[in-house]
């Protein structure tokens, strides 16, 4: 019978599909309407369904990178925590080489002292205002100093030896005023000190800020 279906559709005139049995119209009906259907599905449900389909899978993407970069810091969280705890050590011994409020007034006879120590002769020691920064204050003293290179170098050698933070800033030498040679020379620089703020200034310094942002200039 099978073979037999073969032949008459092999037999079929596609000009004339009234002449078919009725077998292989029925068969053409069923294809013609499967395909049509097809088509329709697409057409109608795919192509509405197709956006939606692809924010899902973009979605999809996106929850993956984010899983993945959440898994890589979990996975690295040890490591965070370790360099947490060494930043906060290393930033503890920075902070022990700031003096407090009551150590500074030491602090400004330990540099004029160490100026002495080199055989320098002081013209100016000026501790200027200070200027107050996030956690610490900034304190300028304007110096001048005459002597020999040498001794410049005796006194830069034992600042830095200080236990406290002194930086050099603004130096100028040049020869001292009917002086002769390199060691008659005048040295003026600033040097600045530094002391963190307690609780209190540290609220006040940002209470400052604060309110010059708040109120710039010119308004």
């Amino acid at each position: 019978m099978n073979l037999s279906f073969l032949e008459e559709l092999r037999d079929l005139d596609p000009r004339d599909p009234g002449r078919w049995p009725l077998t292989a119209l029925a068969a053409a009906v069923a294809a013609t309407f499967l395909v049509l259907t097809v088509f329709l599905i697409y057409f109608f449900v795919w192509n509405d369904v197709r956006p939606e389909l692809q924010q899902k899978e973009d979605q999809e993407q996106s929850l993956r990178q984010e899983f993945q970069q959440k898994h890589a810091r979990a996975a690295n969280l040890a490591v965070y925590k370790q360099q947490l705890k060494d930043l906060q050590r290393s930033f503890g011994a920075l902070l022990q080489q700031l003096p407090g409020k009551t150590e500074v007034p030491n602090l400004l006879v330990d540099i004029s002292q160490t100026a002495l120590s080199a055989g320098l002769q002081q013209k100016l020691f000026e501790p200027e205002a200070e200027q107050a920064q996030d956690f610490y204050a900034e304190l300028p003293i304007r110096m001048v100093l005459t002597g020999s290179y040498h001794q410049f170098g005796e006194f830069v050698s034992g600042i830095a030896a200080l236990p406290r933070i002194v930086t050099l800033h603004d130096i100028d030498i040049k020869p001292s005023a009917g002086g002769s040679g390199f060691d008659d020379l005048t040295l003026t620089l600033t040097a600045k000190t530094y002391r963190y703020l307690d609780e209190d200034e540290m609220a006040a310094a940002q209470q400052g800020k604060n309110n010059k942002f708040a109120h710039p200039p010119g308004h």
